[in-house]
């Protein structure tokens, strides 16, 4: 286990970048495809050199009894789909202290940025970060701008996404988790916001992969660090080759056809 906060970031973020793994969506809604065999999905992922796997404190501690593993992150909120208009108000659910005994080594939250409990969910984000200190944990911020109250700004041609990262930053979020802004020039107002690494979400989960791929090619050039993937990851039967391909373009510098050629 990392001693300092800059220890447990770079082992989750070698040379600053990464490809991590979200699997919080059984809390969401259940069943989710690729997630019934929850075993041979972390084992996968893993073997095929993901950075990081973000997971709930169940499943997390279930995973590092059965087989330990230092770059688990921790999520801490949480909402279903059940709760009606309160689906998008993500709860916290855990803390850094339990964090570090589940044998995390980060934590994470979510904030959506526009919805009616915002506040709450920025109190939450903050209170987890102040915790987070006493523990030498990283925290993940994934902040996404769709709530309907979000009001445009001007000349902001990321549609609220520079705002998304800026507030995770100054939360006191070490990593930024955001939607991909559709060009080079929206992402690096993003990139350009914050002194903390950018990750990007999946997206559709039925956008063709190439375009993944390509997408992440030019968020990486435009100041990005690398992405933060579930479904189009987990929920694959080519999950392995995904992660290879990615990491090809994050860490490897390669462009979006020679990772595609890697996995033919």
């Amino acid at each position: 286990m990392a001693t300092t906060t800059a220890d447990a970031l770079s082992l989750l973020l070698p040379e600053g970048r990464g490809v991590w793994v979200p699997m919080d969506h059984g809390l969401t809604s259940y069943p989710v495809k690729g997630l019934e065999d929850y075993n041979s999905v972390v084992d996968e992922c893993i073997d095929a050199g993901a950075d990081a796997i973000v997971l709930h404190k169940g499943f997390l501690s279930y995973q590092t009894s059965r087989a330990p593993w230092p770059k688990f992150v921790m999520h801490t909120s949480a909402s279903t789909i059940h709760a009606g208009l309160d689906s998008d108000n993500k709860i916290a659910i855990a803390n850094a202290e339990e964090a570090k005994k589940r044998g995390a080594a980060a934590l994470s939250f979510q904030i959506n940025l526009g919805d009616p409990s915002e506040s709450r969910m920025i109190n939450s984000g903050g209170n987890l970060t102040s915790a987070a200190l006493d523990h030498n944990l990283p925290v993940l911020g994934m902040v996404y701008p769709r709530g309907p109250n979000l009001i445009p700004i001007d000349n902001d041609m990321t549609n609220g996404t520079a705002h998304a990262a800026r507030l995770a930053w100054e939360i006191g979020c070490h990593v930024a988790k955001v939607p991909w802004t559709g060009s080079q020039e929206s992402f690096n107002q993003v990139c350009s916001a914050v002194p903390i690494p950018v990750l990007i979400a999946g997206g559709s989960n039925d956008k063709p992969f190439q375009e993944i791929l390509e997408i992440v090619e030019k968020s990486i050039e435009a100041g990005g660090a690398g992405v933060c993937m579930g479904r189009q990851i987990f929920s694959k039967p080519n999950r392995s080759d995904r992660i290879r391909a990615l990491r090809a373009v994050v860490h490897e510098g390669k462009n979006a056809s020679q990772a595609m050629e890697m996995m033919r």
